[in-house]
């Protein structure tokens, strides 16, 4: 009845079409995802079924990495797999089609963090059914992914998305429209380097990490280049004050990346610049628009209560995530990664602050 296969470069479009169109696709299994970790040192792999007709009813962009020291790698599957996830005989023979891979790759476990909000008991039951083990998930960013966000549904109009909003957040797009911010959408690759500056100071203020510049180059050729991301830069005076990047696929946007200076936040470009890129997504035909991750601990004394404050007066909706799930191939070497990464993981992140101290590099 179904027969999988790996996917290779020539077949990108019919992979691509499936994730646009199946009601669980995520720009994150796109082929062009896989290409942007691919120079970030990943492996990718695209492993479809078809029925016995050749259309494609599943997929999976695995991502492939040596564990540091083992002869063995791990899977990832960042939100996925992409199925019609009620059907359990196509999941149940999908992860068999995985599992023969992970087994020719030496690959000790497969994560997946699914697209599946935690009240779906039934895919859950499906998930430790199959042997999949939880990994837990915290109230804030502790996963790979976040697995709190907040979607907002943009299918009514503009006039009534608008009223839909707090009555501050309606006051503060007005407002950044009153004090003369305006917003550049045609931005070309000259306008990557200003954004990047801008997000370094969002970075040290708000004391978080980010990749270096030449990931968001990477980022702009596979993405921004083939239409599936696209930069939004606000600027005051002629002065290019704050910035964001959208994903886009099928119908669906997810907000990604946010900077913004010191001095001009009073001027709220943050609040033009969403309602800008709804509007975008509205004009591509999206109905779902992700503002991404949030925490989880929703009490006004948490650090990142601002955040969840800021998205939340655009009236989205909260969803959380069933969280990360492990399929091991190898109880051996899974158990020696979870011991081992931990410290691996100190240690780089050592290792990295020191070169910062002597060098003053970040």
């Amino acid at each position: 009845m179904w027969k999988s296969r790996l996917l290779f470069e020539g077949e990108k479009e019919i992979f691509n079409n499936f994730i646009a169109t199946c009601a669980k696709g995520h720009i994150l299994q796109s082929w062009e995802w896989g290409e942007v970790k691919r120079r970030t040192g990943w492996q990718p792999f695209r492993l479809v079924v078809e029925n016995d007709a050749g259309d494609i009813v599943a997929a999976i962009s695995l991502l492939k990495r040596e564990m540091p020291f083992l002869k063995r790698a791990i899977f990832y599957a960042p939100r996925g797999p992409v199925l019609d996830i009620k059907n359990e005989e196509l999941f149940s023979f999908l992860m068999k089609e995985v599992e023969k891979v992970a087994r020719d790759e030496k690959v000790a476990f497969l994560k997946i963090d699914p697209d599946i909000p935690i009240e779906n008991t039934e895919f859950r039951n499906l998930l430790q059914k199959q042997g999949f083990v939880s990994e837990g998930s915290g109230k804030n960013f502790e996963g790979i992914q976040p697995n709190f966000v907040m979607r907002l549904d943009i299918t009514p109009s503009e006039e009534d998305l608008l009223k839909s909003f707090h009555s501050k957040t309606r006051y503060n797009i007005r407002l950044a429209k009153k004090r003369g911010v305006e917003i550049k959408e045609d931005c070309e690759r000259s306008d990557l380097k200003p954004f990047y500056e801008i997000l370094k100071i969002t970075a040290e203020r708000d004391k978080f990490l980010i990749r270096s510049y030449p990931y968001f180059e990477t980022l702009w050729e596979e993405l921004v280049e083939k239409r599936l991301a696209k930069l939004f830069m606000a600027y005051y005076k002629g002065q290019p004050i704050s910035g964001t990047m959208a994903f886009i696929m099928g119908d669906k946007a997810w907000y990604i990346y946010g900077a913004s200076d010191n001095e001009h936040r009073k001027h709220m470009p943050n609040y033009l610049l969403q309602w800008h890129m709804i509007l975008w997504a509205k004009s591509q035909g999206c109905t779902m628009y992700d503002f991404r991750g949030v925490s989880g601990d929703l009490s006004p004394e948490n650090p990142l209560y601002g955040l969840y404050r800021f998205k939340k007066g655009f009236n989205p909706e909260l969803v959380e995530f069933v969280g990360e799930y492990n399929y091991i191939y190898s109880p051996f070497y899974y158990r020696f990664w979870k011991t081992a990464e931990p410290i691996y993981g100190k240690t780089v992140r050592k290792a990295l602050a020191l070169k910062k101290k002597i060098t003053g590099k970040k």
